[in-house]
């Protein structure tokens, strides 16, 4: 998220300062009805105009105000985020949710060692590791949707067998262009008018069945990488895992997670040119605040928390 530069002297204009400026100067001279006094409010009134927006109690408060609003955006940038994040985990199969929440688990243990070992002083959840934590699993968790989506349309082209239409549509081909030769040699022009017709629209559904054999070729490929790039990404976050526990070297871990964080940039090159996974394309929001990678908790069941609130039944004794 760009930063906007504060505009001083439209902020003064709109602030409570300048609102009292005018009123102890300007309002002042009008109050007291003197010609003199009002002079004098006004030579007040500008020269406020001139030099209150530049000092540097103002230009804090003007700061403050800024911080607060783009701290306001973005954490709505970030719980938008969240939300999506969430609609493609939950949209997985389990298996794969199965894998994210592993590889999740494996990021905790990360947290709980770089605790134990700061690159700052403060909020553990300011560590600049650990966002780069959260870009790696997202980064994982857009391959995993990729490869769900490849695998579904896979299978549903594998049912249909195209490179078996391919090859039949191949023959067909030829054999009508031997039929067609017959028919040139025996002169036969109404029916050789028939099979040319035939052969064009036999030639047609050849090409898109090509087409599609193509496209095949390209996602079993596109696959094939996928898989690759989320086992490499899987292992290399168990590696920081490893050094994380065994160093007690902050520098150590910040350079295993930097190295991690640039080999994915290739990575994400070429998700980006995935035309068919637009939806999926696009960094994490750039902001400071943590963006995290555990799942969203599932709400909760309102029959089970009201039985577990209701009081309990008092039985009389009998006298």
């Amino acid at each position: 998220m760009a930063e906007q530069t504060p505009n001083y002297s439209g902020e003064f204009l709109k602030s409570v300062h300048h609102a009292w400026l005018g009123l102890l100067t300007l309002g002042v001279g009008f109050v007291s009805a003197s010609p003199l006094i009002f002079i004098l409010g006004a030579t007040a009134y500008v020269l406020g105009w001139v030099y209150l927006p530049g000092m540097s109690f103002f230009k804090r408060w003007v700061d403050r105000r800024y911080e607060a609003v783009s701290r306001t955006a973005a954490r709505a940038e970030v719980e938008e985020f969240i939300r999506r994040r969430h609609t493609i985990l939950t949209a997985l199969s389990s298996s794969r949710r199965e894998r994210y929440n592993g590889l999740a688990k494996v990021c905790e243990e990360i947290e709980h060692a770089s605790a134990d070992n700061p690159l700052t002083i403060g909020d553990p959840a300011d560590d600049p590791r650990l966002r780069k934590l959260d870009e790696l699993m997202w980064t994982y968790l857009r391959m995993l949707s990729i490869e769900e989506s490849l695998d579904r349309f896979l299978e549903t082209e594998r049912r249909e067998d195209v490179p078996r239409l391919v090859g039949a549509g191949e023959q067909e081909v030829a054999d009508l262009g031997a039929q067609i030769e017959t028919l040139k040699k025996e002169s036969r022009q109404v029916v050789l008018e028939s099979k040319h017709r035939l052969l064009t629209s036999r030639l047609e559904r050849l090409e898109v069945l090509q087409k599609r054999l193509q496209r095949i070729e390209q996602a079993q490929a596109n696959l094939a990488l996928v898989i690759s790039e989320q086992e490499r990404l899987d292992q290399q976050i168990k590696l920081i895992r490893a050094d994380a526990i065994a160093s007690k070297n902050a520098q150590t871990l910040t350079a295993r997670i930097d190295a991690t964080v640039e080999h994915l940039d290739q990575t994400n090159k070429w998700l980006a040119e995935m035309d068919e996974f637009k939806d999926l394309v696009g960094d994490i929001p750039a902001t400071d605040l943590r963006i995290g990678f555990k799942p969203l908790a599932p709400p909760p069941i309102i029959g089970v928390e009201q039985s577990s609130k209701r009081p309990p039944v008092k039985v009389k004794e009998r006298s």
